[in-house]
């Protein structure tokens, strides 16, 4: 068709009425289907079911925290094992600000560290017992020696911890002294391992040597030096013996040092009777030098003379002493200088 012969108009309205664009139809959809109702429902149950657990939660925590049934109210509710001198008065003092709450509320860490603040207790276990019971398992410290402090006495551990003697109990250590409540403990607990080498080591060079051991000077951590009683007399001059390990009138005192304790212990025993026998009564001995002992006799009645002491299989070979000096007279009657070869 020719678009010259017919108006643009007619030709517009023979246009298929397909190509217009056509009014949107407005659909018209139901708000509460089923899918809808069931989508609610199932929202609200959960909504329900979480206030519920919410509200029964809240219930049951307060009546747990607030109930009587839970209180600490009596000291027969904390059951204390373990304890031989920790008194359970310490421990139920602790304690003292739980009455009447319940045990859930109890903060069971705090009150544990406080009951190992206690002297005594080295470890302790804190727990609950539901519903109203709280149980404590203590390890008790273990002392080692006593402990003279001026004219004090108590006990003390491996550890440097300073103990109060129980009422009841007993105890057989040897005297330590030279350490204080006063000295920090990392350096009590350092003089004190010295003091327990010491004795392990004399221990296993001759079984029962502890028992010939009364006191242990600690104020020098370089040199522990020890009274020793009931040596071998060797006999000494005004030794009173009963068999091989007699009980001597005298204590010796010993330097031994910091270290191999074991050997200097059986040097002393080796040489003591010969060194007795050869000066007299003796006072004191140091084992601190390499290979050679230092020996004191005690009595101010000896030559003036000093020895060169070879190993035990060889006589001993005497050297002339130089005189002393007028202020060194004195104290050169009570000396007399024995050098050992080890």
């Amino acid at each position: 068709m020719d678009a010259d012969v017919y108006p643009q108009e007619v030709l517009a309205d023979e246009e298929p009425k397909y190509l217009r664009r056509q009014k949107p139809l407005e659909i018209k959809r139901r708000k509460f289907g089923r899918k809808a109702w069931m989508t609610y429902l199932r929202v609200s149950l959960w909504i329900l079911t979480g206030a519920g657990l919410v509200a029964g939660g809240y219930f049951i925590s307060n009546f747990l925290l607030h109930a009587p049934a839970m209180a600490l109210v009596h000291p027969e509710q904390i059951h204390i094992t373990g304890n031989r001198y920790v008194q359970p008065a310490s421990v139920l003092g602790i304690f003292a600000a739980d009455r009447n709450h319940s045990v859930l509320r109890i903060p069971i860490e705090e009150r544990r560290r406080q009951i190992e603040s206690l002297p005594w207790v080295e470890q302790a276990t804190v727990r609950r017992a539901l519903p109203n019971r709280i149980e404590i398992e203590i390890t008790e410290r273990t002392p080692i020696a006593f402990l003279r402090d001026g004219s004090e006495m108590s006990l003390v551990d491996a550890y440097g911890m300073i103990l109060e003697r129980p009422l009841k109990g007993d105890f057989h250590f040897p005297v330590v002294s030279g350490i204080s409540a006063g000295m920090p403990i990392d350096e009590r607990e350092r003089r004190m391992e010295l003091f327990a080498g010491f004795i392990r080591q004399i221990q296993a060079a001759h079984p029962g040597a502890t028992e010939q051991v009364s006191e242990v000077d600690l104020s020098n951590a370089e040199d522990l030096r020890a009274m020793l009683t009931g040596l071998p007399g060797g006999g000494a001059p005004g030794a009173v013996t009963s068999g091989d390990w007699g009980q001597t009138e005298t204590p010796l005192l010993v330097h031994f040092g910091d270290s191999d304790f074991e050997a200097k212990y059986r040097t002393l025993l080796e040489n003591i009777g010969q060194w007795r026998a050869t000066a007299g009564r003796v006072e004191s001995v140091d084992l601190r030098f390499s290979r050679e002992a230092v020996v004191n006799p005690e009595n101010a009645g000896v030559s003036q003379q000093g020895f060169v002491q070879k190993p035990m299989h060889a006589a001993p070979v005497h050297k002339a002493a130089k005189k002393p000096g007028k202020k060194a007279a004195q104290h050169a009657t009570k000396s007399h200088v024995a050098k050992r070869s080890v």
